[in-house]
Order: C-alpha cells, then sequence, then structure tokens
C-alpha cells in the first residue's frame, strides 16, 4: 500500500528559508532569490527555479546544493531539480519579500 505523498509548497519554502546568502546575510527566500516551487508527487520531486542577486554570483553553486540538500532532506522526497534561470532579472524592490526589504533597507 502506498503512503499518501503530503509535502507542500510552504514547507518546501520554510526549508528554503534556513538558506542565507552569506554576503548579504538574509535568507534567500526573504531576498525573493526563490522564482518557483513545483512539487510533482507521482516521482516525489521538487522543481525550484532560484535566481541569484547577480550573474556573476560565486557562491551560486554552494547556493543551488544548499538549497538540494534542504530539500532533500524532507521526509519522502526521493529527488530535487534546482535550476538557475535569470529571467526575469532579480530586483529587491520587486521580489524581496516585506522582511527581506527591511533588512535591505528598502523603504517604499
Amino acid at each position: 500500500m502506498m503512503s499518501e505523498f503530503n509535502v507542500g509548497v510552504d514547507q518546501v519554502m520554510e526549508v528554503i528559508s534556513e538558506v542565507i546568502d552569506p554576503d548579504i546575510r538574509i535568507s534567500i527566500v526573504d531576498l525573493g532569490l526563490i522564482y518557483r516551487v513545483n512539487i510533482i508527487p507521482e516521482r516525489a520531486l521538487i522543481e525550484v527555479d532560484m535566481t541569484l542577486t547577480s550573474m556573476a554570483c560565486p557562491i551560486g553553486p554552494q547556493l543551488m546544493a544548499q538549497v538540494k540538500e534542504k530539500c532533500e532532506a524532507i521526509e519522502g522526497i526521493k529527488d530535487v531539480v534546482v535550476n538557475i534561470v535569470f529571467d526575469p532579472p532579480w530586483n529587491p524592490r520587486i521580489h524581496a519579500t516585506e522582511d527581506g526589504k527591511m533588512e535591505l533597507g528598502i523603504i517604499d
């Protein structure tokens, strides 16, 4: 008998929020670097589209690996695919959460 797959986007975002940008020292979720989380229950797969603060970000591979590791630790997950995307270009005024904007000193 197959157990019920019960992983949601909120749970995935919560574990990804533990990944901190080492230069800015803010969660990559609060920075707005996570563009899409797709869960495919029948494959126990999480797909994450994320961006970086700049195309030349030297810690991109490190952040990708941390996102993958955090998602793989979720019970029931068998595979994780992390894609780096640059469309749309990251803009903290648009993509950062309210907490992220406060930490960045962005006042609208």
